[in-house]
């Protein structure tokens, strides 16, 4: 079971692909992750990315999906994997499929979780972050025993440069230019799946749940 997680920055796919990987026993797959392994025990990938990372470069297409090739072809992605963050543009997709194609495989599901972007921006400008000891809340959804105060370590919460409205709405505007095209390619591989992330986290999973089966 090879799944793909699209959508905007803040519609919850990270979330929902850990929960997946829970399910159905698979490992959740992050490109952010597979970067900083590499580099961390300094393999010949991870050297080349690192060259590109320290002089403020993006990765290569083609070096980012060895990287990917080489972490799925570990054993425990023997039943599957679920990819979160990657691809992001047509041409990493094609990328890919290329690669996975060589190895006579293919991508079984792309789960797009649909949130509007009014919704995103409130989602994201509600949420607050401690600097301190990492947790993360929400004003609305997790909020804390004490306003702008961490329950864990008793420190200020901040909300991040990350999650302001304004910096969101850039962060949706490339999105929509990059990585939304997806939703077609995907559409005409006749793998792509909607979900409404608009509902609770309990209820977009069960959704999911209902595609890829119990």
């Amino acid at each position: 079971m090879k799944i793909i997680m699209l959508g905007a920055p803040g519609a919850g796919k990270g979330t929902q692909a850990k929960m997946i990987a829970d399910k159905y026993q698979i490992p959740h797959v992050s490109t952010g992750d597979i970067f900083r392994a590499n580099i961390k025990n300094g393999t010949e990938l991870g050297k080349k990315a690192k060259t590109y990372m320290d002089a403020g470069e993006l990765v290569p297409d083609e070096l980012t999906v060895d990287l990917l090739m080489d972490r799925i072809s570990q054993p425990d992605c023997a039943n599957g994997y679920v990819l979160d963050g990657f691809p992001r543009t047509i041409p990493q997709a094609e990328c890919l499929e290329k690669a996975l194609e060589e190895r006579q495989e293919a991508v079984d599901f792309a789960i797009d979780v649909e949130v509007p972007d009014d919704s995103i921006i409130k989602r994201m400008s509600g949420r607050r972050a401690c600097l301190n000891c990492g947790a993360t809340y929400h004003i609305v959804h997790i909020p804390t025993k004490v306003e702008g105060i961490c329950d864990r370590c008793g420190s200020p919460l901040v909300l991040r440069d990350d999650d302001r409205p304004e910096t969101v709405k850039n962060r949706l505007a490339v999105y929509h230019q990059q990585t939304r095209p997806l939703i077609d390619f995907y559409s005409s591989r006749k793998v792509l799946h909607e979900v409404d992330g608009t509902q609770s986290m309990e209820k977009v999973f069960a959704d999911i749940v209902k595609v890829l089966g119990e």
